[in-house]
Parts: structure tokens; sequence; C-alpha cells
């Protein structure tokens, strides 16, 4: 199967693009607005930008109704401070209704019963319970579109939990159990290798299917229920 991409619609070019960059990390990113509301989101195209500064960027998308700009935006452009908090196991069910999309005058960590802690060199706060955080000030803003935009984010300070800190400033991350995207759905890693692997090994995972811990059905999707939304967003289930 060969894709043009020139009369490709947003919705369709969003479905190839969260089904084939797999495992996607999860920035759960907790803004303030200049009415001192918080406010906390899942964003799930994000990755590392630089060392020195050390640097990541965000990239976001228009609301459900694919026009009006998220808050986390909304309040990373207007304040230029934000958290990268790390989702884990633990934290799954928060992070996934965290996608629900608010009203904006809402503090949603009270909504969803997130205790909060604060940061050292910004006004925004981060989740008590999340093992690992990013302190970021905004480094620029590019725009892709007239509602989508990509955030660089200067880390100013790092959180990361005494036990998982190790010597020579190295995190266990055995121990941290992060999930991911995949699609519209939700990983864990639960595993690591080196290179080469045994030929036994690779035969044994090569054409299998992933093994699903939820009991559904291992050809479901979240995105053929009404409870997806092409933006991002999630509604909460009936």
């Amino acid at each position: 199967m060969i894709i043009s991409t020139e009369s490709l619609s947003e919705e369709a070019a969003y479905k190839l693009l969260i089904g084939s960059i797999l495992p996607r990390p999860i920035a759960w990113v907790s803004t303030i607005s200049p009415q001192g509301i918080a406010n906390i989101a899942p964003i799930s195209f994000f990755t590392a930008v630089g060392r020195r500064p050390p640097m990541i960027s965000i990239s976001l998308q228009p609301r459900a109704d694919g026009v009006s700009l998220k808050d986390t935006f909304t309040n990373i452009r207007d304040t230029g401070e934000f958290v990268v908090n790390m989702a884990t196991v633990p934290n799954s069910d928060a992070v996934h209704r965290s996608a629900y999309e608010f009203a904006p005058e809402e503090d949603e960590f009270d909504l969803l019963g997130l205790e909060k802690a604060e940061c050292e060199a910004i006004s925004v706060p981060r989740v008590a319970t999340a093992p690992i955080a990013y302190e970021c000030k905004v480094n620029r803003i590019i725009p892709v579109s007239e509602t989508e935009n990509v955030v660089w984010g200067t880390i100013v300070r790092f959180h990361v939990r005494d036990d998982l800190y190790l010597e020579r400033g190295r995190i266990d991350t055995a121990a941290l159990s992060p999930i991911g995207r995949l699609a519209a759905e939700y990983t864990y890693v639960e595993n690591a290798f080196t290179t080469p692997l045994p030929e036994e090994i690779l035969a044994s995972v090569n054409g299998t299917r992933m093994r699903r811990i939820d009991g559904l059905d291992t050809n479901f999707s979240p995105i053929d229920t009404p409870l997806w939304s092409p933006s991002g967003s999630t509604k909460p289930s009936e």
C-alpha cells in the first residue's frame, strides 16, 4: 500500500502517524493559566531536542472541534512555563482521563484527584506521584498551521524520585513501568534487551500479535468507537 499525502485529510494523516510511530512516549503536561487555574493533559507528540541545554519538544493539535486551541497550548503561550510529568502504569487512568476536554475555568488536578507538588523555578504545579518531572521554560514556539504548534521547552529542573537516581547519574529505568501510546491505545514497557538476540528468540516473536492485558479482543481499537477523537482528546465512557 502506497498512500499519497497530497489529498490526505487531517484525520487520515493523524491515523497513519499514530498507528506507525510506535510506541510514542507521553508527556503528561501540567500548565497554569494567567488566572492561576491548573491544567493537565497527555501529549504524545513528544521527544528530546538537545542536551546543552537539555531541551524537549511537544506538538499540540487543536481541540476536537478542529478550530479551538487547547488550554495546554494557550497556557504555555501566555505564561512561558510548563511541566512534563512522566506517565506510568499507576497513573495510567488519570493520564487517560486528563485528555478529556474540560472547561478552561476548571482545575483539572482537583477534578482528577491529583495531588499537586510545587516546582522550584516555575509557578506551574507538578504531579506529586509522578516519579520524574521536568520544569520547563519556553524556548520557542513554532507554528505548523493556524491551529497546530510545536513548543520547545528548556528544562530548568529535573525532579527524580530518590530511589530511581543511581550512581553516575543513571536512572533505574527497570523500576519505572512507563507507558506509551500505540495509535489510540496504551502500552507499558515490561522488558528490555540488547542485541543481537538469539535466533530462537527472534523466531518466537516474529509475526506474533501484541498480548493484551485488558481482556479485550486482540483486534479491538478505540479508533473504531465513538469515544475516539482525531484531536487526541478522549471522552468519558458511558
